[in-house]
């Protein structure tokens, strides 16, 4: 008789957590990713948009709040873990084009998960939208996963500063078709063209009026976020280096890329949507500086703690999470039922409205304490996973 976790496993393709927790695995990694997905329930999901808790919103346009740091977060930390994943297969090309067909692999079912994210829960084929998170992390996977394996550090580094200044150039020079000069607004620059050519308006976001977070051509820049990724993870790897030096240079890169990010935000903006190039060093300098100090308190220190086993939870069930976790809110937003009067609503709306508002005189704090009381049923049901040893991988 199979176990129970040997039957998940034949079912879901998830991974027993010791199988997955290679030697050379980084325990400051898991937390990384941890502390991301958390960070990313708190933005995404809160009980009233139109009371957003202000310490986690996003920047209106321009700028860098924390929440700005999520998406890069998990870009970068793609770029991280697809050095350790394929480490071993570099060095023999004669292992690469197995190797690029299992990432090839991953990347259409990414791309599939994440258009099936945006048809739930109805499959309107005809107005969902195409591109978003999954399928702009899939498209980076997947071009960073062939530089790494088919390029040195050198040439990763030099492709990272022309993707930058190509993309500045793009969107400051090229004239908008059917617009006029380039600009950075919302519905008229370069990118938000492209996009509407391509897509059309009805497969993108809708409540963007003709323009996407996450369009075709800001996934240029954003591949440049994971190759910051892929530099990091071959700096760690790097054998002859102690610890404290690996420690210290991280520190100096990342701040490094702060300051430039910070000089280059003087004529192209620091901005999430656009993707900008000066948005991609800030940001990578900050996620950069996070990674040294994981990697010197878990890996080097061997610190262990309550707070680590919290954000590990989530680490190395990241995939499971950000899925479920969407597909739910998706759900139970746009499945109606009748209340109590008799009219219909959304059923979503109604778990908020009554078991949620009517506790609080604050708006805004009971727009917090849903997005609250839903990062804490996903922290139960992680739990449970991490304590049945289980991982649920694509």
């Amino acid at each position: 008789m199979p176990t129970t976790t040997q039957a998940a496993q034949a079912t879901t393709g998830a991974t027993p957590l010791a199988e997955a927790s290679g030697p050379a695995r980084l325990l400051s990694l898991d937390v990384f990713r941890g502390l991301t997905v958390v960070l990313m329930l708190l933005v995404n999901f809160p009980g009233d948009w139109h009371y957003y808790y202000e310490p986690i919103t996003h920047a209106p346009w321009n700028g860098c709040r924390p929440s700005d740091l999520v998406f890069p977060g998990f870009l970068f930390i793609v770029g991280v873990s697809l050095v350790y994943a394929l480490a071993s297969t570099r060095p023999d090309p004669a292992r690469h084009g197995r190797a690029l067909g299992r990432v090839a692999r991953r990347a259409a079912i990414l791309l599939v998960l994440g258009m099936l994210i945006a048809l739930l829960p109805h499959f309107y084929f005809t107005s969902f939208r195409i591109p978003g998170v999954l399928q702009r992390i899939a498209l980076v996977f997947l071009v960073c996963s062939i530089l790494f394996l088919k390029t040195n550090w050198r040439t990763q580094f030099w492709t990272l500063v022309g993707l930058l200044i190509g993309y500045n150039l793009l969107m400051q020079l090229v004239p908008v078709p059917g617009i006029g000069p380039a600009n950075l607004d919302p519905e008229t620059n370069l990118g938000a063209w492209l996009d509407r050519l391509v897509f059309r308006r009805a497969h993108l976001m809708l409540d963007q009026q003709g323009w996407d977070a996450e369009g075709l051509l800001s996934t240029l820049p954003a591949i440049g976020t994971g190759l910051l990724g892929v530099l990091a993870g071959q700096w760690l790897r790097r054998p002859g280096v102690s610890p404290t030096n690996k420690v210290v240079w991280l520190f100096v890169a990342g701040s490094l890329a702060i300051v430039l990010g910070l000089i280059w935000n003087g004529w192209f903006p620091i901005n999430k949507n656009l993707w900008t190039s000066s948005y991609v060093l800030y940001s990578g300098g900050i996620l950069t500086l996070v990674l040294a100090i994981l990697y010197w308190l878990c890996d080097v220190q061997g610190f262990r703690g309550a707070w680590t086993t919290f954000f590990l939870i989530y680490g190395v069930n990241a995939f499971a999470v950000f899925f479920l976790s969407e597909a739910v809110d998706r759900v139970i937003s746009r499945l109606k039922m009748h209340d109590a009067s008799g009219e219909k609503v959304y059923f979503r709306d109604w778990l908020y409205n009554h078991y949620v508002v009517s506790h609080f005189t604050d708006l805004r704090l009971a727009s917090l304490a849903w997005d609250l009381a839903y990062l804490l049923l996903w922290t139960v049901l992680l739990a449970w996973l991490y304590r049945r040893r289980i991982i649920i991988k694509v």
